[in-house]
């Protein structure tokens, strides 16, 4: 007779074994020989640098994994836990037994492989998280942190991270950047120039921003030639503390015909608090991408266009707690038309640089994959990247999609693998997940007999997907 699928062994058994998500013989050969060595490249968070900077050393487990983290948040939302308990008063221990009772009921979603994971991969827990538990792994991850190797830069090194990359606004000072520089931290931490806000021109607080970047570039911003200038103050002073790439996270591109006269009059409308219209707007986003395209070119930076979100849906609660708090989600932008158009605008002038294009909603996947190959150029291997499964993405069911897109319509041995866009330092084992998930999706085709059994030659296409790629394209 079968034991019971309670059976006390089973129920102590690791749940994260040696062999997590790898299927058969080729699979865990290619991921114990080809990736799981391999640093890590991250080169999309929203970590704080000042956190690293200070080697910040938590509290407790809530203040480092749950704070912040809207994941959990929209999560612990789903099964009813009162707003207290996620970003209210209650204390740090009730916020996190209220995440403890929730993972149990994430079954199937990415929550619980990434809470697991990380439990084992940071602390050493092999046990379930859930209400019975809680509290022992409340006290001996606390305890773990008063660890010095569990402050940020420990963590960090734990999972051998080689660099990261964090987005920082223009009218940032970069002085937590500049001080990681100055005392040589072994890990490069870099940063991404997100100038969104001075793009959006429609926003209630756009002018309010501008002012805040006249004092961030020293200047005054009366006309669109002014905000040229100050954009571009800002894009030499990051360039001159280390800064390679920017980011942008739009909904869509935008890409409407205009005349610097047109440009002009919207801009001054607008600084002088007037309302302008919808098309007004498109004019102007597309003017001012069209300016940074060609400026990022100049510096030689990469470009990332992470688009397709619909944000701050639930217009109550955003007024209340504000926005990345967990109420996004994903939107249905047309994106191929403008994509390409804009791409064209800057290729037909040799003004493209390397770019790196993100969809958030899974329809925009063979056009993403597809769009890339226009502008492929031969100049750069992989100059133009589909970049990895984002945010509602970046589970298995999101990378597997996004890794057959790109194997389907391009290249997958260019691909630059991975990153986070997490603001959490517990967040570098989806790196380990997503490398288990590419080595079983190989693994499976050779054993199919659909790729050769050459394991160098599979393996050779892991190690660059994993890392190789990644260093040869950002130079860090």
């Amino acid at each position: 007779m079968d034991k019971p699928l309670n059976d006390k062994k089973m129920k102590n058994e690791s749940f994260i074994q040696e062999n997590f998500l790898l299927q058969n013989k080729y699979a865990k050969e290619l991921y114990f020989n080809y990736a799981a060595h391999q640093p890590i490249i991250d080169y999309h968070c929203h970590l704080s640098p000042k956190e690293i900077a200070e080697d910040k050393v938590y509290d407790n487990i809530f203040q480092l994994w749950i704070a912040g983290d809207h994941y959990k948040w929209r999560a612990m939302r789903t099964m009813g836990v009162n707003e207290k308990y996620i970003t209210g008063d209650a204390s740090d221990k009730e916020k996190f037994m209220a995440w403890a009772r929730t993972v149990p009921n994430t079954l199937r979603n990415p929550l619980y492989h990434w809470t697991h994971l990380e439990l084992k991969r940071y602390f050493g827990i092999d046990e379930l998280l859930n209400e019975g538990s809680a509290d022992r792994i409340y006290e001996s991850v606390n305890k773990q942190l008063k660890q010095p190797e569990n402050s940020c830069r420990g963590l960090l090194k734990k999972m051998n991270v080689k660099a990261l990359c964090t987005t920082e606004d223009p009218i940032d000072s970069l002085e937590h950047h500049q001080a990681l520089a100055k005392n040589g931290f072994q890990i490069k931490v870099s940063t991404a120039f997100r100038p969104d806000k001075a793009i959006l021109i429609e926003n209630d607080t756009y002018n309010d921003y501008l002012d805040q970047l006249e004092k961030a570039a020293e200047s005054t911003i009366q006309t669109y030639q002014d905000l040229k200038d100050a954009l571009r103050k800002r894009i030499e002073y990051f360039d001159s503390n280390g800064c390679k790439l920017c980011d942008h996270g739009l909904s869509q591109i935008s890409f409407e015909d205009f005349s610097e006269s047109e440009i002009n009059i919207i801009f001054t409308k607008r600084r002088k608090g007037e309302v302008i219209l919808a098309n007004e707007a498109e004019k102007f986003k597309s003017a001012i991408l069209l300016f940074l395209g060609e400026t990022y070119h100049e510096f030689s930076w990469v470009q990332q266009f992470h688009l397709g979100a619909l944000r701050n849906n639930n217009s109550r609660m955003h007024n209340l707690l504000g926005p990345d708090t967990g109420w996004d989600s994903i939107g249905d932008s047309n994106q191929a038309e403008p994509l390409s158009k804009f791409l064209n605008a800057l290729d037909s002038k040799n003004k493209l640089t390397k770019t790196i294009l993100y969809n958030l909603n899974p329809a925009d996947n063979e056009i993403f994959a597809s769009m890339i190959g226009n502008f492929n150029d031969g100049s750069v291997k992989g100059k133009i990247q589909y970049g990895s499964g984002w945010w509602y993405l970046d589970q298995k069911d999101g990378i597997i999609e996004q890794l057959n897109s790109l194997s389907n319509i391009g290249l997958i041995s260019c691909f630059i693998g991975m990153l986070t866009d997490s603001r959490s330092f517990l967040s570098f084992p989806r790196h380990e997940y997503f490398r288990r998930i590419l080595c079983n999706l190989f693994g499976e085709e050779m054993e199919s007999g659909e790729l050769p059994n050459d394991i160098d030659l599979v393996g050779k296409v892991i190690s660059d997907i994993s890392y190789n790629n990644a260093n040869e394209y950002f130079k860090f």
